[in-house]
Order: structure tokens, then sequence, then C-alpha cells
């Protein structure tokens, strides 16, 4: 028996979830790890409230699980998978299967909720709760402002704030590419323009030259790149120093990109819930690529 954590594959039925399962396949292949096909049948828990969250693994018949099966049979390379069905909520179940793998993925939708929605509840809470990394798969066709990127070729996106550097999102990334052969793009963004307060209601810009900051910005980006760089050094890890809006730059970087990699906000003292951040979720909601969520490094004593 494989001692390698597997890759985890969400489906539920959906196009979205057998998009999901493809890329997880990929994943699985690339990594030498089983894959594991889990779908969770969902009961109305505001009905039967005096039933568990999460029920045992269910050994009976699964149609989703069946069309799972006939959707990667005859594929060009075999991975071991297994096929594990499910009771109880989504959206608490998945988070806890993360655990024991290495990464998780998912649709960007489901069959449930609104179909205008860009990402359903259930992958919004496994991206914000679980304990592996989390990719979220996206409908084909989605659209991004932005110049097309200028030059063609596999491509790995990841934001890097200079301010909170996170290990684990930086290792993911350079890892992906790595795997991919693929050239890394790095978007370190900075606040511009930078306004401060004169008077009570009034703004007023401050004397600070933009191409000071952008240098200053590139500067500690490269800082704390260059152990990865040393780690990796057939990856070409280029580092872009932009002003503004970081979801923005991240999002016209996924047009055309193998994968975004973002990370997700560490729990603090004063809010120990999990929180993903503003910008990890207006990249997850607006992405034209895959989206991998990894969750902090554990903070040092």
């Amino acid at each position: 028996m494989s001692t390698t954590l597997p890759v985890i594959a969400a489906v539920d039925g959906s196009d979205d979830s057998l998009r999901g399962l493809d890329w997880a396949l990929d994943a699985a292949h690339r990594r030498e790890a089983p894959l594991r096909v889990v779908h969770v049948r969902q009961y109305a828990a505001w009905a039967q409230t005096d039933v568990l969250v999460a029920g045992p693994p269910d050994t009976g018949d699964d149609p989703v699980l069946d069309q799972a099966r006939a959707h990667l049979q005859g594929r060009a390379f075999a991975v071991p998978t297994e096929y594990v069905g499910m009771e109880g909520l989504p959206g608490a179940v998945l988070p806890d299967l993360g655990t024991d793998a290495q990464l998780l993925v998912l649709g960007s939708r489901g069959r449930g909720g609104f179909a205008s929605l860009l990402l359903g509840s259930n992958g919004m809470a496994v991206a914000r709760d679980a304990e592996c990394p989390v990719v979220v798969v996206p409908r084909p066709g989605r659209e991004v402002h932005g110049e097309a990127p200028a030059e063609p070729g596999p491509r790995v996106v990841v934001g890097l704030h200079v301010d909170s550097p996170d290990d684990a999102t930086l290792s993911f990334a350079f890892a992906e590419a790595a795997r991919r052969g693929a050239r890394l793009q790095v978007i370190a963004a900075y606040p511009w323009p930078v306004q401060t307060w004169a008077a009570a209601g009034q703004m007023m810009p401050l004397v600070i030259d933009e191409v000071s900051i952008e240098s200053e910005t590139r500067v500690l980006a490269d800082g704390f790149l260059a152990p990865y760089r040393g780690r990796h050094p057939d990856i070409r890890a280029e580092t872009n120093a932009l002003p503004g809006d970081a979801a923005g730059h991240l999002v016209a970087a996924s047009r055309d990109a193998d994968l975004v990699v973002v990370g997700r906000h560490r729990r603090r003292l004063l809010v120990p819930a999990r929180m993903m951040g503003s910008v990890t979720h207006a990249v997850l909601l607006h992405a034209a690529s895959p989206v991998a969520v990894v969750p902090p490094a554990p903070a040092e004593e």
C-alpha cells in the first residue's frame, strides 16, 4: 500500500467537478501520487437535527462515482485510484479530508445554488478551511482584462506580499513550476498612489517617488525569493513589482496561465477563525486559470 498522501478530487456529477477531476488526475500523475475520488452526498441537516455533520464512508452504489469511473476510463496514463462515497455536509466533510491529502481539487461550481455564482459555497468553505492546498478549477471561457502574456509557454503565477511573505505559498509555487517545466511569474504589488490624512475629511498625497517604492518592493521581493531560486536553479522566476491592486494584477496574469498560487491568512490572536483574505477571495472569484489556495506555514515559536 502506498504511503504517499493522495490527491483528492471532489465530485458531485456536475461538469465543473469533472473538469476538476481531470486536473486532479494530471496533478496525481505529476506527483506520482494516488488519486482519491470522493463524493459527499449531502443531506438536509436543517431538517434532521439528530444526524451528524459527517457520516461513515458509504460502500453502496453511487451513480456519481460510477460516472467518475467512466470519465477516467481509458486515459493515457494510469494512476492508482480509489473511489469513496460519504454522507454529510460537503462544506464540512471535504475540508477535514485535507488532513490526509497533499492536494484537494474541486470545480468552481456544483449542482446547487445560483447558476450565476462564480464559486459555490462548498468551494469557498474548502478553500478557507482545508489543511492542505486546495485547487479550484474554473469554468472555461472566463474573461479577464489585461494584456496577453508577452512570452508563450507554461507559466505559474504567485502573489508575494513583501510585508508578510509566506514560505508555504512560495515553496508550493516553485515546486509546481518545477513539475510543469514552467516559468514562475511573481506578482509583488505596492500601494499607489500613497495618501495621508491632512485634516478632517481631507486627503493629501505624500511626496514620495513611485520609482523608489517600486525599486524597494523589487529589492525586498528578490531578497525573499533568493533561497528558493537557489533551491530551484532551473526555474526562471520573474519579479513583477506593480502598483495598485494585487488582486487585479493576479487576475490579469491568470490569462493563459497554468496556475495562480495565492496564500491564506494565518490565524490571529483576536481572530482565531480561518480567513482567506480579500485578495485570495477576489482571485478565486475572477481568475481565468485554476487557483491554488495554500494554507500558511506554521507560525514559529
